[in-house]
């Protein structure tokens, strides 16, 4: 968890801002991505909703489990790093099929993709040093 939280609290705190800026219309033109007045990419992107604020709730919910010592934190953190990658992948996908390659957007999201990639890999190596462990214990007939 050491080396996860910062990324929780940029990535949870970030979708927050965000969303709180994206529904008070500040974010600069110059700023936005192609397109972004448009009323299908308005859907496509208010899409995201649900899951960038998912993830939030996630991770921070597993940032705060691990504070007061519950094991719980490790299937929120789990969901909220699958979560994420999902979020990216959706997004880069989209801008690959619509021939839309703008830099800060593409960075922004490669970041969600490829930052969970190194934790989901701890979390799965050791969901599958217990599975191992629970079958080596177990009683044969």
């Amino acid at each position: 968890m050491k080396y996860l939280k910062p990324f929780f609290l940029v990535t949870d705190i970030g979708f927050i801002i965000y969303w709180i800026v994206t529904f008070f219309n500040l974010i600069p033109k110059s700023w936005a991505f192609k397109d972004y007045d448009n009323s299908i990419i308005i859907a496509w992107n208010w899409s995201f909703f649900p899951l960038d604020i998912l993830i939030s709730i996630t991770g921070l919910s597993s940032l705060y489990l691990y504070n007061k010592n519950r094991e719980a934190w490790k299937t929120f953190a789990l969901i909220s790093l699958i979560l994420t990658f999902c979020s990216g992948l959706q997004a880069i996908t989209f801008w690959v099929y619509s021939n839309d390659y703008e830099i800060t957007w593409w960075v922004m999201n490669l970041y969600l993709m490829i930052y969970p990639l190194f934790f989901l890999k701890m979390f799965l190596k050791r969901d599958k040093d217990e599975t191992s462990e629970s079958f080596r214990g177990a009683k044969t007939i």
